[in-house]
């Protein structure tokens, strides 16, 4: 007499492969998200560059004395990664010395391995650091503003750089995920912060009184911040930053407590640009106006076309509403996104596959 044959697996097994397979579709759907960039070329230096240690050698007490590393932070997300990829790659390309240049990439997205899996495949030569931004630090802190993205936490990250960064780093660039760099970095890097802890390029006929509501200069307390000061408006996406002088100042601190005062008595509406009006404007070290053309993405609301600034240009932002990879895919961009485009390292589909 034949053995009876085997009973029939659990009814929920027959469903592990299906369950399988769909989460492994749901996993490339979500690193598929991710825009795909091509392989960056390796920029080499030079014969003339210094050899640089860092972060191999940092001197005891951990202060940074390998002057001739350049350090730049900027922020990574999945919605504007694509401006990063450009801003990092006009960099490099530009760079006298580009092996001699340490990004510091900042992302409070859950998405930090995809981000960091991104810049190392683009970048295979690349020297870079991330670090995890808590956006609870601002969260209870932000208000709303005149455009949702000047709104998310990241866009705060900056305010934290001193905490993030390691104490060997003492200055930082920082710059905007809009932007690209059409020149030698190591001279933005070389300007002398003097007793600043924040270097920028300034406009000094600021109308103060557009950036704050009349509830602010109605206060005297909060009108007596800005009294006796240049009214020199900066952009905050291009800083050079003396770390250890801001620690020493607790700047951070400073900028919080008018984030505190914003949330109980709205006394601006521009995102995190009013607080560094607030504790720096007056006393920021004036860098070149070439290294900081901004406003090329329009206003904040309409994003309209815009003309460069008289002068030269060592740097081009696109801050403001209208960002170069959105309108040159929508095909309707503006006569300067021309120029952004030959640093787009995005990986197009091609009309044609190997099969």
């Amino acid at each position: 007499m034949p053995p009876p044959p085997p009973p029939p697996p659990p009814l929920h097994l027959h469903f592990l492969p299906i369950l399988f397979s769909s989460l492994l579709l749901l996993i490339s759907a979500v690193v598929a998200d991710l825009p795909q960039f091509r392989e960056a070329p390796a920029f080499r230096n030079g014969r003339d560059c210094p050899a640089t240690a860092w972060p191999d050698h940092p001197r005891q007490g951990g202060a940074d004395d390998d002057d001739d590393t350049i350090h730049i932070a900027m922020t990574l997300d999945t919605t504007y990664l694509r401006g990063s990829v450009a801003g990092v790659f006009s960099v490099l390309q530009h760079a006298s010395c580009p092996e001699n240049i340490v990004f510091h990439f900042v992302a409070a997205s859950r998405r930090r391995p995809d981000l960091r899996r991104t810049v190392a495949s683009t970048f295979p030569y690349l020297t870079f650091r991330l670090y995890h931004f808590n956006a609870d630090l601002v969260r209870g802190k932000i208000t709303y503003s005149i455009r949702r993205a000047l709104d998310q936490p990241l866009n705060y990250a900056r305010m934290y750089l001193a905490d993030l960064l390691p104490t060997s780093v003492r200055r930082i660039i920082y710059f905007d995920s809009d932007l690209i760099v059409v020149d030698d970095v190591a001279k933005l890097w070389s300007i002398d912060l003097r007793d600043r802890v924040l270097g920028a390029p300034e406009y000094c006929h600021a109308n103060f009184t557009a950036y704050f509501s009349p509830g602010f200069w109605s206060s005297p307390a909060h009108a007596a911040a800005l009294r006796g000061r240049r009214p020199c408006y900066f952009n905050t996406g291009v800083m050079v930053i003396d770390l250890w002088r801001w620690r020493e100042g607790r700047y951070t601190e400073r900028l919080e407590g008018w984030m505190k005062i914003q949330k109980r008595e709205r006394i601006y509406e521009l995102g995190s640009l009013p607080p560094f009006l607030l504790v720096f404007a007056g006393e920021v070290e004036g860098v070149e106006h070439r290294w900081n053309q901004h406003g090329l993405g329009g206003d904040n609301v309409r994003g309209q076309c815009r003309n460069l600034h008289p002068g030269p240009v060592s740097l081009l932002h696109w801050s403001g509403k209208g960002k170069p990879w959105l309108r040159l895919d929508s095909r309707r961009p503006c006569p300067l996104d021309s120029l952004w485009a030959p640093y787009d390292l995005l990986r197009h589909p091609s009309l044609f596959c190997d099969s």
